[in-house]
C-alpha cells in the first residue's frame, strides 16, 4: 500500500515549524527533506525518521523498523505524530547529525 497524499500533507504540515520542509514522491512513497537533507521517509502511511544518536537520546527508547523490505532500520514514529513541537524538535536534531547532501553533478554538453 502506497502512502496517500493526505498523510504526507499532514506530516509536512506538522513539520513546517522546523525549517524548509519538502517531500518528494519516489516509487509510491515519500522522502521528507529538511533544508535539503533527507531526514525521514513516509511509507505505507507510516513515518520513519533516519536514526541518529541525538534522535535516539531525544526519543528515549525508539521503535525501530525498516520503511520497506530490505531497508535499514529507522525510527518508526506512531504515537507522537500529533505532537507538532516534539516532532519538529526530533527532525531538527536528526538533521543536525546528518551530512549535507552531495552537490549534484553538472551535466556535460
Amino acid at each position: 500500500m502506497a502512502t496517500n497524499k493526505n498523510f504526507i500533507e499532514f506530516i509536512t504540515d506538522q513539520l513546517s515549524g522546523s525549517g524548509e520542509i519538502t517531500s518528494k514522491l519516489m516509487f509510491g512513497e515519500y522522502a521528507v527533506y529538511l533544508d535539503g537533507k533527507v531526514v525521514a521517509l513516509a511509507a505505507d502511511n507510516k513515518f520513519f525518521v533516519k536514526p541518529t544518536q541525538g534522535g535516539r537520546a531525544f526519543i528515549g527508547s525508539p521503535v525501530e523498523a525498516p520503511a520497506y523490505p530490505g531497508a535499514k532500520l529507522s525510527f518508526l514514529i506512531e504515537d507522537k505524530l500529533e505532537d507538532r513541537e516534539w516532532l519538529c524538535e526530533l527532525i531538527r536534531i536528526t538533521a543536525m547529525e546528518l551530512p549535507d547532501p552531495k552537490p549534484k553533478k553538472k551535466k556535460g554538453k
